[in-house]
């Protein structure tokens, strides 16, 4: 995570250091800190960490929804075994199965969110964010391009921003501009705690992707940078 300005030998400030959250909000002419990339030690870090995430969903899917699915199997084999002499309790039979089928079905379409919104790949990176702003807590407003990105940078912006927005309380009051730069995506996230910015950078430096934070050590602005292939 984002800390407060601390600052290397070097005079730059470092990546991941800890924002106090004492400021009362960003001020006209707030310098913009660069957050610097992690390094290799951070990022073996951050990979293992991700592999560790998709471990945990694979397990997620083995465990939970796979195992129903073969219980599920199990049960209409009972069913049809007992069909033709226990046709009055067929009819409770199906509604429990499908009942159980529809909350496999509901597991699987959230572990699917996790990896990748259905939303994000079918509708684009604006309405992906509209609909993780419409999940939070915090008051949203998204302005975003009909215009398609690069499908490994719009995810990555994605889960920085969303990561963010499910962290925050319902007195924030967010603003997202999405746009592009000279052929990378650019996200504005104007009015969140800039100690974040940290979590965001995880998010966005595999793809050499840049954070800049503007407001000092409270609420500011997070800017993301992605370049697109």
């Amino acid at each position: 995570m984002i800390a407060e300005p601390a600052h290397r030998t070097d005079g730059a400030p470092q990546a991941g250091a800890e924002v106090g959250a004492r400021s009362e909000g960003a001020r006209p002419g707030s310098p913009t800190v660069r957050l610097l990339p992690p390094g290799p030690d951070d990022r073996l870090r951050f990979r293992r960490a991700r592999w560790q995430s998709r471990q945990r969903l694979e397990r997620q899917l083995h465990d939970g929804a796979s195992l129903r699915i073969s219980a599920l199997a199990l049960k209409l084999g009972v069913v049809r075994h007992h069909i033709a002499s226990a046709a009055p309790d067929l009819d409770g039979s199906i509604d429990d199965l499908q009942d159980q089928l529809h909350a496999v079905l509901q597991e699987l379409r959230e572990i699917a969110g996790r990896i990748y919104p259905t939303l994000l790949d079918e509708a684009g990176l604006g309405p992906a964010l509209r609909g993780a702003g419409d999940r939070c807590e915090a008051t949203v407003r998204v302005q975003a391009p009909d215009r398609r990105f690069d499908p490994a940078a719009e995810g990555a912006a994605y889960f920085a921003v969303a990561d963010l927005l499910g962290a925050l309380g319902p007195d924030s009051d967010v603003a997202i501009v999405v746009g592009d730069d000279g052929g990378a995506l650019v996200v504005t996230v104007e009015g969140v705690p800039v100690e974040y910015a940290g979590r965001m950078l995880d998010e966005v430096a595999g793809l050499d992707g840049t954070i800049d934070v503007t407001g000092g050590t409270g609420v500011g602005t997070i800017t993301a940078r992605i370049p697109c292939a």
